[in-house]
């Protein structure tokens, strides 16, 4: 019987290729890996966010310095800005891992080697990884909902709702306003939300599907492309709920623990996601263990935003940060929630972009 020598970095390599390619929802997210930062304080990597600078108009012939013109003006010296780049604090808060045991038996007449057992492990892990995204998307705050059966005439006589067509157009405008860039941008919905989007005839969406030979589960849950947006279905998602963001509204994080000496291993990543596998024997039992696992950290982004000043005509740098690289959308709301209320972040936000009714 020939003796194959395993190699922990090839199964590591192994595992986390197929991870990369087994996730949806992390897979839209900007990905960043622990390397670099190793040793970081407080279990935390910080990620760094481009930062914005207002434009600024000079007096046109405004006269010698310190001598009036014509108009009264004076020649002013220009205004220098600070230009910062902030940083995105991503913690750590889990380790995703899979642990099995595997006898002499299912190794050698069962198994016929690790490549089965590793495929399953990654599984695992790749279900835990999709919780801990849907999970960040579910708990963010969104300055903006729109409903999914909101009334056409705003009559509420519940007669005619607004299509999924408009309301598609409707996010569009919305992340427009807002300021964000066309490309990247992704439509995550959940099963209802397919269902009504496949069966709109305005949408024309079920031709799509399955036209292109899937090579990751991500291509396998996008069904097609309107107004700008990748529409992505997922189960993970609830049902009724969509959301319309750019692939940089969220950071995904992992890393690979380090590699104990007193065991056999390897770690290894694919495209920023990282895993580490470990195996060892339990001569006690008899049993081989093996444990695949990794770090993940989950973040939104906030922004500065740039705004003009109607008096001056000037630029300005807003005062608060906002999440706008991302709104929801409810299958079975019947109204719109835009930002509202006398909040200073809120009037900022409506005032800079035109988006809600703040007081």
């Amino acid at each position: 019987m020939t003796h194959n020598v395993v190699k922990p970095e090839k199964i590591a390599a192994t595992a986390a290729v197929a991870l990369e390619q087994a996730l949806v929802v992390p897979a839209l997210f900007q990905r960043e890996g622990i390397d670099q930062y190793k040793g970081a304080e407080n279990d935390t990597i910080n990620v760094k966010v481009e930062g914005v600078l207002p434009f600024r108009t000079y007096d046109w012939r405004s006269g010698q310095v310190g001598t009036p013109n014509a108009n009264g003006g004076v020649r002013k010296a220009i205004v220098f800005d600070d230009y910062a780049e902030k940083t995105v604090a991503v913690s750590f808060g889990g380790n995703i891992y899979s642990a099995v045991k595997l006898t002499d038996e299912q190794r050698d007449f069962d198994l016929g080697g690790w490549a089965k057992l590793m495929a399953k492990q990654t599984e695992a892990i790749g279900r835990g990884l999709e919780r801990g995204a849907v999970d960040t998307l579910k708990n963010q705050a969104y300055a903006v909902t729109l409903g999914g059966s909101v009334d056409a005439d705003g009559a509420g006589s519940g007669t005619a709702v607004r299509s999924l067509r408009k309301t598609l157009i409707k996010a569009r405008d919305i992340l427009n306003k807002f300021m964000i860039p066309q490309a990247g941008r992704v439509l995550l919905v959940g099963s209802d939300w397919e269902m009504a989007l496949l069966g709109d005839p305005e949408l024309n969406l079920a031709s799509n599907v399955g036209e292109a030979e899937a090579v990751s589960a991500l291509h396998e849950a996008t069904i097609a492309r309107r107004y700008g947006f990748d529409i992505v279905v997922s189960q993970e998602v609830p049902s009724d709920a969509a959301y319309a963001l750019h692939r940089s509204a969220f950071i995904f994080a992992t890393g690979a623990p380090s590699v104990p000496q007193s065991v056999v291993g390897g770690s290894a990543s694919a495209n920023g996601v990282a895993v580490r596998w470990l195996q060892d024997y339990d001569a006690n039992y008899l049993t081989d263990r093996s444990v695949v696992n990794t770090y993940k950290g989950f973040r939104s982004v906030h922004d500065q935003l740039l705004g003009i000043d109607d008096a001056t005509g000037q630029a300005f740098v807003s005062q608060y940060e906002h999440f706008v690289r991302g709104i929801k959308l409810d299958l079975d709301a019947t109204v719109d929630v835009l930002p509202t209320g006398s909040a200073p972040a809120a009037v900022e936000l409506t005032a800079i972009t035109g988006v809600g009714n703040a007081a």
